[in-house]
């Protein structure tokens, strides 16, 4: 069997990031930067009022800590537009975010003088009570990034927070790493669509609804969902017309070493099967062309596993990866093997580090986000002691819970710091159909190969699992690791 790492490795050597494209900011949240952006205007654009108040020289106001200083009032200067000059010995009133009129070099706010603060009439005159210095409630022009001042370096990811800070520095678009559009087709005959009449020997289509979920919690785009029966010309046109609309195919259920699974049918090598080798499969009435390479990954559960390209109608050749059917199986693929491949589609793998820029990128290193890159690991104590995989790597779903009484971690089997405790979200572990329970389960506990058992007490490394966001976020403990 193979390593799953070595698995991981030859599938994304064969994969490169999605070419960039040019999209309006409002088509841009969380895909990936793909060139150093820097200022097209300055931040803030003008210099401007940090308060609601009155725009003064501060000279004209310097006596007002020992008695009030009043001053004619020659206008209002609301946000947005231009005022006219401050002439000496006179105030202007002036919103937050408004425009400081030429010649004044502080805000007094309204708070400090007489006047009442609120919609009212525009005063002839106001008293100044305390003395400002200039610059005092001021926002300079260009004191957060000049003009040409790196805003984001390439590799940021564009977050809400980034997405705004581009739109204040004057940019309305930008070059990044689009999202990776997948197909996602379900194999087998003893599929039928969820909800509807249960003939027997025939199970509900989840694998298809799993896999669309986990495609859009991870960032990329649902390209179709279809469905194949069990014959290698079916899944052939299925994958086919799947990978005309797509950047990657993923297909669950057929890899093993059943009479009727399609994709090893359509590979038609025992002998190739086997041993690993690459396998070129073609369907001339389908106009099929389909690479394929099975492995045996040393994981549990997901042991059979293959991957390999489609040939689109368009001459691409589009990467596919074909995991196991049984549920469990699929979720734990997912995030093992097409994270990493969806991470290395858009851009996100390979990068790391903080207030660091890529290319021409310069600056201030507290201007450039964070690039995408993993997590630190986090890890557990066992809270139950489950049965392990043996010579396989184990996956197993588990859920935070309370430590149990009376109970001390192990000691020699490393630390943790603030200590939390996970169990297996179904008594049976992490056996392959175990579907129901996949809702109860909060993270993947991996245990090591070779591990003899987990014993109460016993530190385990975590994998976080996606989630949509919700009003309970608060309530979960940081966020885990990436595999």
């Amino acid at each position: 069997m193979q390593a799953l790492e070595d698995y991981v490795a030859g599938l994304l050597a064969d994969l490169e990031p999605l070419p960039a494209v040019v999209l309006p900011l409002a088509e841009a949240h969380g895909l990936v930067l793909a060139e150093d952006v820097p200022a097209a205007l300055p931040v803030p654009p003008w210099t401007n009022s940090a308060m609601d108040g009155y725009a003064v020289r501060a000279a004209d106001a310097a006596k007002a800590d020992r008695s009030p200083v009043v001053l004619p009032v020659g206008g209002d200067v609301p946000a947005g537009a231009v005022p006219a000059p401050l002439a000496p010995g006179t105030a202007q009133r002036i919103m937050t975010g408004a425009m400081l009129p030429e010649g004044a070099d502080a805000v007094v706010r309204v708070e400090d003088t007489d006047q009442a603060p609120g919609p009212r009439p525009l005063p002839e005159q106001v008293e100044i009570r305390v003395a400002p210095r200039p610059g005092l409630n001021v926002r300079r022009a260009g004191e957060d990034v000049g003009l040409g001042d790196p805003v984001l370096g390439a590799g940021a990811v564009l977050s809400a927070a980034a997405l705004s800070a581009l739109a204040s520095a004057g940019a309305g678009s930008v070059r990044a790493v689009p999202r990776a559009r997948v197909a996602v087709v379900s194999t087998g005959a003893e599929l039928v669509d969820p909800g509807a009449a249960l003939p027997a020997g025939s199970i509900p289509d989840s694998n298809s609804v799993l896999l669309a979920g986990l495609v859009v919690e991870h960032g990329a785009a649902l390209a179709s969902v279809s469905r194949s029966a069990d014959t290698a010309a079916s899944l052939a046109g299925v994958l086919t017309a799947a990978a005309a609309g797509a950047d990657l195919v993923v297909t669950s259920g057929g890899v093993s070493a059943g009479a009727f699974d399609p994709l090893t049918m359509l590979a038609g090598d025992q002998a190739a099967l086997d041993e690993g080798r690459e396998m070129l499969a073609e369907d001339r009435a389908a106009g099929a062309a389909i690479r394929l390479r099975f492995a045996r990954v040393a994981m549990q559960p997901g042991k059979p596993q293959g991957h390999g390209t489609v040939r689109a109608d368009d001459g691409r050749e589009v990467p596919l990866i074909a995991l196991p059917g049984n549920p469990v199986s699929v979720l734990v693929s997912f995030r093992t093997i097409v994270a990493p491949a969806l991470a290395r589609l858009m851009g996100r793998d390979g990068v790391g580090g903080t207030g660091e820029t890529s290319g021409s990128g310069g600056g201030p290193a507290a201007l450039v986000l964070p690039r995408a890159g993993a997590r630190p690991p986090v890890r557990a104590r066992a809270a139950e002691a489950w049965k392990t995989a043996g010579g396989r790597q184990q996956y197993i779903p588990v859920r935070f819970v309370p430590a149990p009484t009376g109970a001390a971690a192990r000691p020699g089997r490393g630390t943790v710091g603030p200590t939390r405790w996970v169990a297996p979200t179904h008594r049976l572990g992490s056996g392959s159909h175990l579907v129901a329970s996949l809702p109860a389960a909060q993270a993947l506990a991996v245990v090591e190969a070779g591990t003899p058992a987990v014993s109460v007490g016993d530190e385990v490394r975590l994998i976080a699992l996606s989630r949509p966001a919700g009003p309970d976020d608060g309530e979960l403990p940081p966020p885990l690791a990436e595999p």
